[in-house]
């Protein structure tokens, strides 16, 4: 009869913040994580202090979540990720990543039993399985509110019915872009069986540029921000990340214009509210000079944001804004007042260390899980000075690893879901240790 192989301890992965400091060069300290709060603790907009977390928590990979995708489709990298009302999970995915070789079954006949194209936006359900999908043009960060209705950031913010696939409403955004490309959704111009670069194409080394090209350019930046001020009151770069809050019957949204904005949006009407910048700066103070916008590894922080900034909002009232080129979380509370700054993994380059930012599922809220594109580590931080408890994976491609860790959510039990961009190109589950004991994890040969 067959034999199976339970875990009866828990496997731990988390690590505590000790085992988790990487080594340290004899020339040059790479401290992972350091903090510069305003007054003695970090206090909540309610007035009282969030309580000290103690440790981080103990997660296993889920090899069971998801099932296989229908209809022979291949995801693209993972560029938004939400739970609905019911906790199950909605998932952006950029399919333009896929390169031929991925799409050989698009062809008629087709020269490989797999694969096709999937489409943008997939809905699984908590075992998994497909619910429901629907093509939308690819974009990055997404949210769903509680009539089911899905908001995602494409060249502006685009509420759409997941019924029907349809734009219902959006945010008003500039008419044109910085870098001259087109506004707007653009029909879609793809053979089958038809990709692109991949999705790693844009982080390999480019020839310098054409010193007459370069200066060309900078002139039509210097138009284009003249134009269009820090403190234009709609989106004008591309969007990063979307929080709804609708407690507040407001939305959130991170766009890229100058390293990043923090813009508020009425949810009802979608016009815009208020906004910010690093260190809660009004946005008319946001730096137009590129030199304010840039970051050296293990350097001195900018006086704004660098770029790729994503946002979450916790219960208790603060704005987290994780500015992932500069390695460095900004605290505010909802009206722009800034708290703190934690800088973690100040060494990283390329694309940094801090991605997108979840809560812990207790009521207070009391970690923040942080995902991280370049080190490919989840860490764990103590929400209430910024204080690293532990981190969780590394590089690789098995079942648990990540390559290119982008998106990250957490539902009510604790279980911790991530979607990967670059090769990884996968979502995948962890579960809590306690939840995982008893569970199947190995199913051993037939013994006689």
């Amino acid at each position: 009869m067959a034999q199976y192989v339970f875990y009866d301890e828990p496997r731990r992965e988390g690590r505590s913040a000790e085992a988790a400091t990487p080594a340290r060069s004899a020339r040059r300290p790479t401290p992972v994580w350091s903090a510069v709060l305003v007054g003695a603790a970090l206090v909540a907009a309610g007035g009282a202090s969030i309580a000290t977390a103690q440790e981080a928590p103990e997660l296993v990979f889920d090899p069971t979540w998801p099932k296989d995708l229908p209809n022979l489709w291949k995801l693209g990298g993972i560029t938004g990720l939400a739970l609905d009302a019911d906790e199950n999970v909605w998932l952006y995915n950029r399919p333009n990543d896929l390169t031929n070789i991925e799409l050989h079954g698009e062809l008629d006949p087709p020269l490989a039993l797999c694969c096709v194209r999937a489409p943008s936006m997939i809905h699984l359900d908590r075992a998994g399985r497909v619910i429901d999908s629907f093509d939308a043009p690819q974009g990055h960060g997404m949210d769903v509110d509680s009539d089911g209705f899905v908001y995602l950031g494409q060249d502006t913010v685009r509420k759409y019915d997941p019924r029907s696939g349809m734009v219902v409403a959006e945010i008003a955004r500039a008419p044109e872009r910085e870098d001259g490309a087109a506004v707007g959704l653009q029909p879609a111009n793809r053979r089958p069986g038809q990709g692109g670069r991949g999705p790693v194409a844009g982080f390999l080394p480019q020839p310098p540029p054409d010193p007459a090209a370069a200066a060309a350019q900078a002139a039509r930046r210097a138009a284009f921000r003249a134009k269009y001020p820090p403190a234009t009151p709609m989106i004008v770069g591309q969007i990063e990340e979307i929080r709804i809050v609708e407690d507040d019957n407001e939305v959130y949204v991170a766009d890229s214009y100058l390293g990043g904005r923090v813009l508020v949006f009425a949810l009802d009407t979608l016009g815009f509210k208020r906004g910010w910048g690093a260190y809660g700066r009004p946005l008319e103070a946001i730096s137009i000079d590129e030199a304010d916008h840039r970051y050296t590894p293990n350097g001195p922080m900018p006086r704004d944001f660098v770029g790729h900034l994503t946002i979450n909002v916790s219960r208790d009232g603060l704005v987290y804004a994780a500015d992932r080129n500069a390695n460095r979380i900004h605290v505010t509370r909802k009206n722009g007042e800034f708290v703190a700054e934690w800088v973690l993994a100040p060494g990283t380059g390329v694309g940094g260390s801090t991605g997108g930012i979840a809560f812990s599922p207790d009521e207070e809220q009391r970690l923040l899980y942080i995902s991280d594109l370049t080190n490919n580590r989840i860490w764990f931080l103590n929400r209430a000075d910024g204080r690293l408890l532990g981190e969780m994976g590394r590089m690789g491609e098995n079942g648990g690893q990540f390559f290119g860790l982008h998106m990250i959510a957490v539902d009510s039990q604790g279980n911790v879901y991530t979607g990967e961009v670059f090769q990884g190109e996968r979502v995948q589950r962890f579960v809590p240790a306690d939840g995982a004991k008893g569970r199947l994890l190995t199913q051993l040969p037939d013994t006689p």
